[in-house]
């Protein structure tokens, strides 16, 4: 069990049949009234975030999410297939799990699995991925304006904007949290 009073970021708990991430907690004691914690939690399940306060001394159960880091095989349709790096089971994923950055992901990368009581709710890809630019057009001489950039497709299929400098064939780094060019990969 823990209590309101011991919030803080990243705890998880149970609350009315759901599971609750703390993103944000604030202990507030006004000068007249009762102490109390304004907290802003996400339903690690849905997704949703609501900000809710809570009296200090309320308890809830706490919830024990298993991430696990998997490597992403391949996908057939709707589903997406992931290895247990520990005992080689695969498991399969359905679409509607995934979130939007997994586009970044190719084959054989490790992803980190989300799990409560046994049920998969969300993949996260590694924070920065090496990829390949497999379309750009070329960039201009002379045209050395600061922070231009043009279109590129990566080896996934995904369209990102890139530096002028950037050329078919090279492999970037992107940072797959905000889906921005970060540099060039050597």
């Amino acid at each position: 069990m823990i209590s309101a009073g011991d919030f803080r970021n990243g705890v998880t708990f149970e609350m009315d049949g759901n599971v609750y991430q703390i993103i944000e907690f604030q202990h507030v004691k006004p000068g007249k009234g009762a102490a109390f914690v304004r907290t802003k939690i996400r339903n690690v399940i849905a997704g949703s975030v609501v900000e809710r306060t809570f009296n200090p001394t309320e308890k809830f159960p706490t919830a024990f999410v298993e991430r696990k880091p998997m490597q992403y095989l391949y996908n057939d349709g709707d589903l997406y297939y992931f290895m247990d790096m520990e005992s080689y089971e695969q498991i399969p994923i359905s679409a509607s799990v995934l979130d939007d950055n997994f586009k970044f992901v190719k084959e054989n990368m490790e992803c980190t699995v989300a799990s409560y009581k046994g049920n998969i709710f969300s993949v996260a890809p590694p924070n920065f991925v090496e990829l390949v630019v497999t379309q750009t057009d070329p960039g201009f001489k002379g045209d050395t304006a600061t922070n231009v950039t043009k279109p590129a497709t990566l080896e996934t299929g995904v369209e990102i904007k890139v530096p002028l400098f950037i050329d078919e064939g090279e492999l970037i780094r992107i940072d797959t949290r905000t889906g921005e060019y970060m540099e060039r990969a050597n």
